[in-house]
């Protein structure tokens, strides 16, 4: 679809293997955080957690940025205290709307990533970058802690790596990135897709119920005392045991073919 001024804020694209796409869609303002942009990713969001054959969701950007947060000019514009209430809970539904999204979702992250931009992919379920993709939560460089991307900077990174980020502003590269813990693979740019291809395919090859459940479980169980997580997990596992799928992907094993998953 060609970028152009009517083109939606956010650009989905659905795949008959159950991969669906959104691109963050204001190249000219690299991809920023508008009151509008935030609507339109939580819709697309919503429309994709009601569905059974969406499997797994990459969200990327188009242009040179993947996301430099939020939108300055709208903020300065609306300086009122019940303005920037309205934006950061709307954003921080956002992202807990995508760790509860039953689908996994993968960052695709080919140019900087900023602020709130950095928030997001910290909050994806897993990240892919190009080599030449950097980070940083810059917001201190204009008087701003960013306190909402600590969030999830926090749970990605170690707490001095992260409060290195927020009290500096400084970028960091993929590779520290990488190193850090905020992306899980990094490609140089020409190999992005690939990559993301085969990480894609692996997740698709796996079984749909045992994803979704295992999801679910996994940040439930992290806000959780050791003792309940551990109760929480055999209840979570003995049910996805009983599974068609589980079944299957055992008897499959044992004789050596491979799995026909049906579950959705």
């Amino acid at each position: 679809m060609p970028i152009t001024d009517q083109a939606p804020l956010v650009i989905r694209q659905d795949r008959a293997d159950g991969l669906t796409t959104l691109t963050l869609n204001r190249p000219a303002q690299f991809n920023s955080l508008s009151r509008e942009m935030l609507s339109a990713l939580q819709a697309e969001l919503d429309s994709i957690a009601r569905s059974d054959s969406v499997r797994v969701v990459v969200i990327a950007g188009a242009g040179k940025a993947f996301c430099a947060g939020h939108d300055l000019k709208e903020m300065r514009a609306n300086h009122r205290k019940e303005f920037m209430q309205a934006l950061f809970k709307q954003c921080g539904d956002l992202m807990l709307s995508i760790t509860r999204l039953p689908q996994p979702v993968i960052a695709r992250v080919h140019g900087i990533a900023t602020a709130a931009g950095c928030q997001l992919v910290s909050m994806c379920d897993l990240a892919v970058a190009a080599d030449v993709a950097r980070f940083a939560v810059s917001g201190i460089n204009v008087g701003l802690f960013c306190s909402t991307p600590a969030v999830g900077l926090a749970r990605n990174l170690g707490r001095k790596a992260a409060l290195e980020m927020l009290l500096t502003g400084e970028f960091i590269d993929a590779m520290e990135a990488r190193a850090k813990g905020l992306v899980n693979r990094v490609v140089p740019a020409d190999a992005l897709d690939a990559e993301i291809e085969g990480l894609v395919g692996n997740i698709l090859g796996k079984s749909a119920v045992a994803i979704r459940m295992g999801k679910g479980m996994f940040y439930r169980q992290l806000e959780m005392s050791l003792d309940d997580a551990y109760a929480y997990a055999g209840e979570v596992m003995a049910c996805n045991m009983m599974s068609e799928d589980a079944g299957e992907g055992i008897d499959a094993f044992m004789q050596k073919r491979q799995p026909e998953y049906r579950g959705r």
